[in-house]
């Protein structure tokens, strides 16, 4: 576990915070504390000195003022649902949660938009839109409980982001308080915006290191009428991996293209006791395939065009999904792979992704290097995007294995990674455990540019200091 001197120094303005939040909303108990010292990452555990709940814009101003002045470290925090370890309060001084900011303020029907503030949980607003004939498309596996300042602190993005993009594809503005306490808006409420520089976009995936969203304006679609799903199962992983590019290549495009292997669709299986899925011995991977649109014909066609690519690519028996509970049980199986590893094993999980066609060579490059240093690896992750989660169980390694020589095995991967043109995190962020990393897709210049961003923004250096890199 990682140990870095902390502060004492947030306990000094404790009374200062709780006139600014109201006694209620600031905690110094050991229990609060705890339940804020944890994200998803690993088992990293790192107590802050306060936890404070501010209700508005202004009240986070008034934190961060006396935080700046002060120099006490701020961690911003939504549903600590992060594998980054983005939300960690490794220097400990104030945790500051986003949770009580939890409206949707505006669903504008005219203008395709929604105004909300960053505590609501993401299926909460894609449910409300929904209800008005609307999408949000963006829909990571945590979508149930993580947050819509969480989403756009690390530019998720999930199952939808091969047909819809990612959320920096949704953000048309934002209300942000810099570390210094200012209140500002990054843009505009429009589609198209070429007035300066694009501080919207700039704050969109920043890891909540140059300010905290307050409000933000997303973008919305039209909700798609029908949507149709089928599980393809696959004799040899890398066939799966190939037979993604392929589908690209005949002009479709699959609103999700999902990848499980063998043991990931086995242990999630088990996880949620569902056989819903009968697995063959020779079967190696499977491919979850949606599309989605507003003619049930059209993507009846999709559909038989895709099996058919498949079936050149040593595919077996497809499910389709009959109705709407089996779809809702295939999807469930997807989104708590993560959950069922976590339970199975200690384990690391990176956030690789590569070109689309290079997903075969990744896969392959990953088992190799799996080989080499004694790993057992479980993969899925989001196909059609190239976005390959790589779930490295610690399994028999042994301690000196585990903290050791296997950081040398990740290395190689991403290594590999950027041979291919690709990059070490897709979606999941640097945050704390992956910046050492950072130089294999960086060079010297790049990461001056960065620093020199993050010091203008934050000349002190107090909002979650020491994620994405070092000052």
């Amino acid at each position: 576990m990682l140990t870095i001197e902390k502060t004492n120094s947030a306990l000094v303005h404790l009374e200062s915070f709780k006139n600014i939040c109201g006694a209620t909303n600031v905690f110094v108990d050991e229990d609060v504390l705890s339940a804020y010292a944890s994200d998803e990452t690993e088992d990293l555990h790192f107590l802050p000195d306060i936890v404070v709940k501010p209700g508005s814009a202004e009240e986070i101003s008034e934190i961060l003022k006396i935080c700046n002045q002060y120099k006490i470290p701020v961690t911003p925090r939504g549903a600590g649902t992060g594998l980054s370890g983005g939300a960690l309060p490794h220097l400990g001084g104030v945790l500051l949660s986003v949770e009580r900011m939890n409206k949707i303020l505006l669903v504008d029907e005219r203008n395709l938009q929604v105004i909300t503030e960053p505590g609501v949980i993401t299926e909460v607003l894609q449910d409300a839109v929904k209800e008005k004939g609307l999408f949000y498309p963006p829909d990571p596996s945590s979508r149930g409980s993580c947050m819509i300042g969480g989403n756009i602190a690390e530019n998720s993005g999930g199952p939808k982001a091969v047909k819809y993009g990612v959320v920096k594809d949704y953000v048309l503005n934002l209300q942000v308080v810099l570390p210094t306490g200012e209140i500002i808006w990054t843009g505009a409420n429009v589609l198209k915006n070429a007035t300066g520089y694009n501080l919207t976009q700039l704050m969109v995936g920043s890891e909540g290191t140059l300010g905290i969203v307050t409000k933000a304006v997303l973008k919305l679609l039209p909700l798609p009428k029908y949507d149709l799903l089928m599980l393809v199962p696959f004799s040899d992983a890398e066939k799966a991996c190939a037979a993604v590019s392929a589908i690209f290549m005949a002009g479709f495009t699959p609103s999700a293209m999902e990848f499980m292997e063998r043991d990931a669709l086995e242990w999630v299986m088990r996880f949620v006791d569902n056989s819903i899925v009968a697995i063959e011995d020779d079967i190696q991977a499977h491919l979850l395939i949606e599309v989605d649109g507003n003619d049930v014909e059209v993507l009846m066609k999709e559909m038989e065009g895709i099996a058919t690519i498949a079936t050149g690519f040593d595919c077996g028996e497809i499910l389709f999904a009959e109705d709407a509970q089996q779809k809702a049980e295939l999807w469930k199986l997807r989104r708590r792979v993560g959950e069922a590893v976590k339970s199975h094993s200690i384990y690391k999980e990176e956030d690789t992704v590569v070109p689309r066609a290079e997903l075969p060579v990744l896969l392959k490059g990953v088992k190799e290097i799996g080989k080499k240093y004694g790993f057992h690896s479980v993969c899925y992750g989001h196909a059609g995007d190239g976005n390959l989660h790589v779930n490295i169980i610690k399994g028999d390694l042994s301690d000196e294995q585990w903290n050791g020589s296997l950081k040398e095995g990740i290395r190689e991967i991403f290594f590999l990674v950027k041979e291919l043109g690709g990059t070490i995190s897709g979606e999941h962020g640097i945050g704390l455990v992956q910046k050492e990393f950072l130089p294999i897709v960086f060079d010297d210049v790049q990461l001056r540019l960065m620093r020199s961003i993050k010091k203008i923004f934050d000349p002190n250096n107090i909002l979650n200091a020491g994620k994405i890199f070092d000052l």
